[in-house]
């Protein structure tokens, strides 16, 4: 392990809980420093940014991870302060941006962690922090979504659905960066904003049913739930896909072999090679995070509690001094 100069403590804050619940269930606690191993850094944490996922395992827990305690947060954004043996592309010093490895890597809400180097990239110079932190999982679940699996070409049909959301509205950016026709669903309030960040069309889903009225669709992004997705199976042009972010079990991918429609099911996953590539989209200004609401690392609860009302545009940022 190189440190250089930097002082690193041997305990540090973190955001913990022992049981599953409410925001309320959340507490600050000491926990070591931990160590980076080989292919490892360690980063001192400057932000964190809350995902649908956090509050979820927070109070519900059986989805991926054991039975608390445990730290939350997958979204990094700060300084590299100690390499593990093998390390290249960074060294003491560095800012970075990231997601830790998803599900099982998670720990950010807390003042240090560790993770492979290869999850991170160097956080564009015209973002601060809060702004970088933001970006790593939602957008990740968008690039790979819109890029890896559906490989949405120039001129194409695009629906986003919840695209005022986390993952919808860096959806929508992303897919205008390809040439894509977007089409985002919001309640009326959110649709100038989604004209302000490049939707070309946008759907009131409170006032019209978007399976009813929306046809020719090469791609959708769907991260509300199986019934939702394979109601957008309706949509679809012969050729097209619909990528779910929530639809797991089997009913989705049996409806779309029934109907003919090709169906696929993500779980956004570490990725340098995307993790750069937004980055330099960042850095262009040709993706801008939209922050809801920042807080202190210790009102933790208060951000959960926002998360909670499901009624946020953009994102969630725990800031750590």
């Amino acid at each position: 392990m190189t440190n250089q100069d930097f002082s690193i403590p041997a305990t540090m804050r973190a955001i913990s809980q022992d049981v599953l619940g409410g925001p309320e269930v959340l507490h600050q606690v000491e926990l070591p420093v931990p160590q980076p191993g080989p292919s490892e850094i360690l980063v001192r944490v400057r932000a964190t940014a809350l995902n649908p996922t956090d509050w979820k395992h927070r109070a519900i827990g059986g989805l991926f991870l054991p039975e608390p305690p445990f730290v939350l947060g997958w979204d990094v954004s700060g300084e590299v302060v100690a390499i593990g043996t093998g390390v290249t592309l960074f060294k003491p010093g560095d800012e970075v941006m990231g997601m830790l490895p998803y599900p099982h890597g998670h720990g950010a809400a807390a003042e240090y962690v560790t993770g492979p180097a290869r999850a991170f990239t160097r956080k564009p110079a015209n973002l601060n922090h809060t702004e970088a932190a933001a970006i790593p999982l939602a957008a990740l679940t968008a690039w790979q979504a819109l890029v890896d699996t559906a490989n949405v070409q120039p001129g194409q049909r695009v629906l986003i659905h919840a695209a005022a959301g986390g993952v919808g509205h860096f959806a929508v950016q992303i897919a205008k960066s390809l040439g894509a026709y977007v089409i985002g669903t919001a309640s009326s309030p959110n649709h100038d904003f989604l004209r302000e960040i490049g939707a070309d069309e946008v759907f009131d889903y409170r006032t019209a049913d978007f399976a009813e009225e929306i046809r020719d669709i090469d791609m959708v992004l769907d991260p509300i739930d199986a019934a939702h997705a394979i109601r957008s199976l309706r949509t679809l042009n012969p050729t097209g896909v619909v990528v779910s972010i929530r639809a797991f079990g089997t009913e989705f991918l049996e409806e779309a072999e029934k109907l003919g429609g090709r169906a696929e099911i993500l779980l956004v996953e570490a990725d340098h090679t995307g993790m750069t590539a937004l980055a330099n989209l960042a850095e262009a200004g040709t993706l801008r995070p939209t922050i809801a609401g920042v807080f202190p690392l210790a009102d933790a609860a208060k951000a959960h509690a926002l998360g909670d009302t499901g009624r946020t545009v953009g994102k969630i940022v725990l800031t750590v001094d």
